[in-house]
């Protein structure tokens, strides 16, 4: 039998891998596991006229969370406070961010089944969940010893920005390969009649 791979609605793809010279599968779609998660839905129960909470929000603490790395490294090569000070708001508002994000993706988590069914929603929820464990602990090292920063801050910054990209990267494969969230509108699917 030739390679396979699972496109995002589940259908295998023909001499698809290594090795996949164009030989023709005898599979014709999916299987009854991947059928079965693919039939329960993915559209957001946690959303404000149609848009997901969890999708607005995640943008605050990913950005915040490379500002905090950012005021680290200004610190370290100027010495100025400033920098000090904006990594501790960075890295508090970071934080209260996070959890907020946190909060929504762990709603649609628990009230989506076709969210629940899928191993990679479970992957990126522990990676978003060490990565606002992170930014906490990040924004606590500053606020108890403000002028200890270097290393320790910038050591949990440079971490930080590890759990982004692996969160990001997580999330962002649940939207564009599981259509996680993905909300189909009246009007696109009228216009493919």
């Amino acid at each position: 039998m030739a390679n396979t791979d699972i496109d995002s609605t589940g259908a295998g793809k023909a001499g698809a891998g290594k090795g996949g010279g164009g030989e023709v599968s005898d599979r014709t779609g999916p299987g009854p596991v991947v059928e079965h998660i693919i039939s329960h839905k993915t559209e957001s129960y946690v959303a404000l006229f149609g848009h997901p909470l969890h999708a607005q929000t995640v943008h605050f603490p990913i950005a915040l969370s490379f500002a905090v790395l950012g005021a680290d490294v200004f610190y370290w090569y100027s010495a100025d406070p400033f920098w000090l000070r904006a990594g501790l708001w960075a890295a508090g508002f970071a934080f209260v961010a996070g959890v907020a994000a946190g909060v929504f993706g762990t709603m649609e988590l628990l009230l989506v089944r076709g969210i629940r069914l899928r191993v990679a929603s479970w992957t990126h929820a522990i990676a978003a969940v060490t990565l606002i464990a992170i930014l906490g602990t990040n924004w606590g090292v500053r606020f108890t010893d403000l002028d200890n920063t270097l290393p320790h801050g910038l050591m949990l910054s440079i971490l930080g920005a590890v759990f982004t990209g692996v969160a990001g990267w997580h999330g962002g494969k649940l939207v564009y390969d599981h259509g996680i969230g993905v909300m189909i509108g009246s009007k696109v699917t009228s216009s493919k009649r």
